[in-house]
């Protein structure tokens, strides 16, 4: 039986961890086969406040998990697979062996959904990415690329026009997802390009550790292009890793977790923070503040059903 068992090990995760330590709760954070969350994909994170020549991602995630530690954290590695909330203590299945607590922070996070082209996964943090505000300044006085047709793709496209010398907006279809306003927004500006009923078919060169061009295909004439580019955001939504709790904690139709207060859910002791309820901003110090909140709740919960 555990005071607190905490899903995940990203900026939320963690940050929950080193907080709930330091109240003497000794967590368990269940790290996930991917441990580290998105910022472990990221390479230098600029904008989180205390370093001003910016931190390596994950490093700042080895910083967090050895703070958590020190204050008696302990950590498991693999997946929750069933998680049973219909009452307390929760049950979870982890790796085939059950646990129960008193207290369930989920932090499990989201994942960029990516194109699943040649290419892409290996240039990941090296030119490829899948948040503007994390990765644009790297590319100056370049050009970029932007894949998407919703509002996130208009404002990664608006934010990376500070940097780059053009903005190239790719879309599969003719007609936008986006907001007018946001669309209104996109084609005022002066450095963006769209390109429409185009997909991007290759992302080049991981040969050489960077991405110098892409291969672009109209899907109405199967026309075949490379264009150079020394960045390619993917901007084509995340999913939040929420699947486990279907049923159990209410979700919107995205999946991400509703959340009162900030970070409580639907069922008394079961807290949730980061991106897997953040729709909105999914900025490292974002989930690091929910995260913190996340085991401050908790900490008020256990205190006042012991007193």
């Amino acid at each position: 039986m555990r005071d607190m068992v905490i899903i995940g090990s990203g900026c939320a995760g963690l940050t929950a961890a080193i907080y709930a330590a330091r109240a003497n709760l000794q967590p368990l954070v269940i790290e996930g086969v991917h441990a580290g969350g998105q910022l472990s994909l990221t390479t230098l994170v600029e904008n989180f406040p205390g370093f001003p020549d910016g931190i390596q991602g994950p490093e700042l995630i080895e910083n967090m998990k050895k703070q958590a530690a020190r204050f008696g954290a302990e950590f498991k590695h693999g997946d929750v697979s069933n998680a049973d909330l219909s009452k307390r203590p929760f049950k979870l299945t982890i790796s085939g062996e059950t646990l129960e607590t008193k207290i369930l922070i989920v932090a499990s996070g989201a994942s960029a959904r990516w194109l699943g082209i040649e290419g892409e996964r290996s240039l990941i943090g090296k030119g490829v990415s899948s948040c503007a505000t994390c990765d644009g300044s790297f590319f100056r006085n370049q050009r970029m690329m932007v894949v998407g047709g919703g509002d996130t793709a208009m404002e990664e496209a608006i934010f990376l026009t500070r940097f780059a010398s053009q903005v190239d907006v790719v879309h599969r279809r003719e007609e936008f997802r986006a907001s007018k306003i946001m669309l209104d927004r996109a084609r005022a500006n002066q450095k963006i390009h769209f390109t429409t009923n185009t997909v991007i078919e290759e992302i080049h060169d991981p040969a050489k550790g960077e991405v110098t061009s892409v291969k672009l295909r109209n899907v109405k004439t199967g026309a075949l292009t490379t264009e150079p580019v020394a960045a390619v955001f993917v901007a084509i939504g995340h999913i939040p890793n929420t699947s486990l709790f279907r049923g159990q904690l209410d979700m919107d139709s995205e999946g991400y977790l509703v959340t009162s207060h900030g970070v409580r859910t639907n069922i008394t002791g079961v807290y949730a923070c980061g991106d897997v309820q953040d729709r909105l901003f999914k900025q490292a110090i974002t989930a690091a503040g929910s995260g913190c909140a996340a085991a401050m709740e908790a900490e008020k919960l256990l205190e006042s059903e012991h007193s």
